[in-house]
């Protein structure tokens, strides 16, 4: 196997750890810089490789061949104000499309590409009024030259258009009847199953009759302990089974085959102990997926599960010989995963805690592979510091499943502590590369990531024991955590601080209000502080899918009742007990926790007379994503955190 002409350079660059044993303090530049390279995949033909790579100061697409270097690629968008996130190649070799928002408000619109003419400007296929977007996209393939678009042209439904890819024209193809209601379509395009949503929260599968449309339910499933809805939910093939993911007589959550026609299951995969990774389904080619699916066949090869690190199960036999040689490649988790419509070229990214996203390019032919980049080369993985599965009890009994990553080279005892809270809450964190923890712990922190009651991933009791529980059990377990670590000798407990972002942000201010002697520094980055204004304001198209989340979890706030106990349970309700230096960070766009969340914590703290240092990003929505204000965010967490809890800052000296 090769590994020559990697772009980004070897495995094993950046300075070493010095004579004591001490690595480099890593500036906020190199951790929160763009990727050099990114999210690389390969065209339907095998003949090129697009990625993501830095140009105009923002992430844009590069494409080259697939024998080529980075010194051969093109740059075929031009976009200078938010880097792109997410692309798609198309079945016609001419066409590449992406998508991008404005400024963080996540008015998504689908652009294309021209990679005959890649200087031209990018043309917006779905010019939308503001407050509509795109939510999906995938290419019909009964109709070659179109993709099926999933948009809300009208504010409460989610349809589906048709775009002819060559000249925009777009048609109506399938009309939502039900906001609370969802159609799956087959490989022709054409409904095949359906998802409603019942009155009392159930979950209702119905298989669609081709010629009348009627419906004929299948499968009926709870609701709360799919807060998030059923992940995946994808049909198959030939059209006559549903695959879907659900605990059936377990705690665990497993992935299983529903028949179009009796509505028997079939297990497809499930790992006792353990349940399906449904965190992919929330970001598609960004996080690693669900389920891995061929592009030859469409259908489902390996299956992804929650562990200390994540698991990959085979379910095809081809792809079993793949996956045997791409193990090899890495001592990594497989993550991200592309091949040509052959089968012939595969590109693989990795998932490992101090070496991240190494991508390959490998040839199930010949059986050759060639390292394709590191994407921060500059990074050194001997300056970072291993992420530990741990776990305890919470003090209901309730096991608790989390992450310690202690500072490299010192002693792991009596250590400043960070707790970083993850968002969602409906998330999980798991074994893998994370900028933030890694800056931390490079700066001298112990870094403690706990998967609270209320986190997907580990089983039903789990996730359904956080209802009713917003800043009650759900607070008690980060306590628990930290009291763990703390009684393990690894923290200081003079010196614990707590951080997160959306719901994580809601917990530091919690841990604030509810625990102010806890706390000695916290950071609320984009967080609630509000639940019933929260959830007033979330956009008027998400509330159907919001019943097993937010209003069964947390309440509705026009029940008088349930607003009253969401009011409790608001940090805003509480900021008079706010005592500990906080720093708060804000994008101006958010439209999932707008802006007010956090100006009203920090105008009440300023009444007072209690400091607080508040960021505001005015081109930036629910989390910061331009390079410049992830410095400016990193270097306030920084000093903040030198500042009360005594870890180092950049212009320190090892």
């Amino acid at each position: 196997m090769g590994t020559s002409n990697a772009d980004g350079g070897s495995a094993r660059t950046g300075s070493s750890p010095d004579r004591r044993g001490l690595p480099r303090l890593v500036p906020v530049e190199e951790f929160f810089a763009d990727p050099e390279f990114a999210a690389a995949t390969i065209s339907p033909d095998g003949s090129r490789i697009a990625y993501l790579a830095p140009e105009y100061g923002r992430r844009n697409v590069w494409v080259r061949g697939i024998h080529e270097e980075h010194a051969d690629a093109v740059c075929v968008t031009h976009d200078a104000r938010r880097g792109i996130t997410k692309y798609f190649w198309t079945d016609d070799p001419r066409w590449l499309l992406y998508l991008q928002d404005t400024d963080g408000n996540e008015d998504w619109h689908l652009h294309r590409v021209d990679l005959d003419a890649p200087g031209e400007p990018a043309v917006d296929l779905t010019p939308l009024e503001p407050g509509s977007r795109v939510f999906g996209a995938e290419p019909l393939r009964s109709v070659p030259g179109s993709m099926l678009v999933w948009m809300n042209r009208r504010p409460m439904f989610i349809d589906v258009f048709r775009i002819d890819i060559a000249t925009g024209v777009t048609t109506v193809h399938h009309e939502q009847a039900d906001p609370a209601d969802t159609v799956l379509l087959d490989r022709q395009g054409e409904p095949a199953f359906a998802t409603t949503l019942a009155e009392d929260g159930a979950m209702e599968f119905s298989a669609i009759d081709p010629g009348t449309g009627e419906r004929r339910v299948l499968r009926r499933m709870g609701g709360a302990e799919y807060p998030m809805g059923v992940q995946p939910q994808l049909v198959t093939p030939d059209g006559k089974g549903l695959l879907i993911s659900t605990y059936q007589d377990s705690d665990d959550l497993r992935l299983v085959r529903v028949d179009r026609e009796t509505g028997e299951e079939t297990v497809l995969a499930a790992v006792a102990g353990h349940s399906l990774d449904i965190t992919g389904t929330m970001a598609p080619g960004v996080l690693p997926p669900t389920v891995y699916t061929s592009r030859r066949t469409d259908e489902v090869i390996a299956a992804r599960f929650v562990g200390d690190r994540p698991r990959i199960e085979v379910l095809d036999p081809h792809f079993a010989e793949v996956y045997a040689e791409l193990t090899n490649l890495s001592d990594g988790v497989l993550g991200t995963l592309t091949s040509d419509e052959s089968e012939r070229w595969w590109v693989a990214q990795f998932v490992h805690d101090r070496d991240p996203a190494v991508t390959w390019l490998y040839d199930h032919a010949t059986k050759d592979s060639r390292l394709l980049f590191r994407p921060h080369p500059h990074l050194n993985p001997d300056d970072l510091a291993p992420m530990t599965p741990v776990g305890f009890p919470a003090r209901d009994g309730l096991p608790l499943h989390a992450f310690l990553t202690l500072p490299v080279g010192v002693e792991p005892a009596n250590l400043p502590l960070v707790l970083v809270v993850h968002g969602g809450p409906w998330y999980q964190d798991s074994w893998g590369y994370d900028p933030t923890t890694q800056f931390l712990a490079n700066r001298g922190y112990a870094v403690l990531q706990v998967n609270f009651r209320g986190s997907t991933g580990y089983g039903k009791r789990h996730i359904t024991s956080a209802i009713g529980e917003f800043a009650g059990a759900m607070h008690d377990d980060l306590i628990d955590a930290a009291d763990w670590a703390v009684a393990q000798g690894y923290a200081d407990p003079a010196r614990i601080g707590i951080m997160g972002g959306s719901y994580g942000g809601y917990a530091a201010l919690v841990g604030v209000t509810v625990t102010p002697e806890y706390f000695a520094a916290a950071v609320d980055y984009v967080g609630i502080s509000d639940l019933a204004r929260f959830l007033r304001t979330l956009p008027p198209f998400v509330r159907p899918y919001q019943a097993n989340s937010w209003f069964r979890y947390v309440g509705d706030p026009d029940d008088p009742a349930q607003e009253a106990d969401m009011t409790a349970r608001s940090p805003l309700t509480m900021v008079d007990r706010i005592r500990t230096p906080l720093l708060v960070a804000q994008g101006a766009n958010d439209v999932r926790v707008p802006q007010e969340q956090s100006d009203n914590i920090v105008a009440s703290l300023r009444d007072r007379g209690i400091p607080v240092r508040y960021l505001l990003a005015e081109d930036e929505g629910h989390g910061f994503d331009n390079p410049d204000n992830q410095f400016r965010l990193y270097r306030a967490i920084e000093e903040h955190f030198a500042d009360h809890l005594g870890g180092k800052r950049g212009t320190d000296h090892t």
